[in-house]
């Protein structure tokens, strides 16, 4: 007999590790993106180092605080949404019982149990806890488990911070002849790996992931860069 490994992410676990994992790589690749950005246009019109590390800190700190600010907001809101769900659920649970397990009923009869086992299944998980059963059966929410804006904020902040320290350093500690190169090079290599580590971790295809990161960063140092040099050479 062969043994097999079923590893294939199933439920809630799936639904928390893409929660903070959107936040996570959203914020990372924005880092390494608009950083690398602002330090390659601002490499188009001078080679000034000061320069280079004053543009680079304040993209750095500008990026994190929005991303942590848009994410707090934007998860704040749907925790806000989540609970006014939740509110009405109970509300309709107290005042009308016997339509909402008739509606229990019949979510579960078309999940493909037969009425019977429909209406046996909403019966119980009414007496365990209608609020739960209504909530993820009807409105896919987990009520020990709602959205978290500080955690989703906090998240945001931190992947973009590393992931804008990437190409600030990059740009800034080698050789005044090579720093364009290198930049380059990391921030490519940076990107491909988190293309890589976002598809490994949500189950998705690697290669057009690591595709779109890559050609992403690559379009936008190369736009910077080109009117960073236009800039400069205008004496601007």
């Amino acid at each position: 007999m062969t043994d097999t490994t079923h590893d294939e992410p199933h439920g809630g676990s799936l639904g928390s590790r893409l929660n903070w994992l959107r936040a996570a790589v959203l914020g990372a690749n924005d880092g390494i993106v608009s950083t690398a950005g602002i330090v390659v246009g601002v490499a188009g019109a001078t080679d000034s180092r000061g320069a280079l590390l004053t543009a680079g800190l304040a993209g750095l700190l500008a990026g994190s605080m929005s991303m942590a600010a848009g994410e707090y907001v934007s998860v704040s809101t749907q925790r806000d949404s989540e609970k006014a769900a939740l509110d009405l659920e109970r509300r309709e649970l107290r005042e009308q019982p016997k339509a909402e397990l008739d509606e229990l009923t019949e979510m579960l009869a078309e999940r493909g149990l037969s009425q019977e086992v429909a209406r046996e299944a909403a019966e119980q998980l009414t007496n365990r806890d209608a609020l739960r059963a209504h909530a993820r059966v009807e409105l896919g929410i987990d009520p020990d488990s709602l959205t978290n804006p500080w955690h989703a904020a906090g998240a945001s902040f931190l992947a973009f911070t590393v992931g804008a320290l990437l190409p600030l350093l990059a740009m800034v500690l080698p050789p005044a002849s090579s720093r364009l190169v290198v930049t380059v090079l990391s921030v490519l290599v940076a990107l491909a790996l988190t293309g890589w580590g976002s598809a490994r971790l949500g189950s998705a295809a690697v290669r057009p992931a690591v595709l779109r990161n890559m050609g992403g960063g690559a379009v936008a140092m190369g736009v910077t860069y080109a009117a960073g040099a236009l800039l400069g050479a205008a004496g601007v």
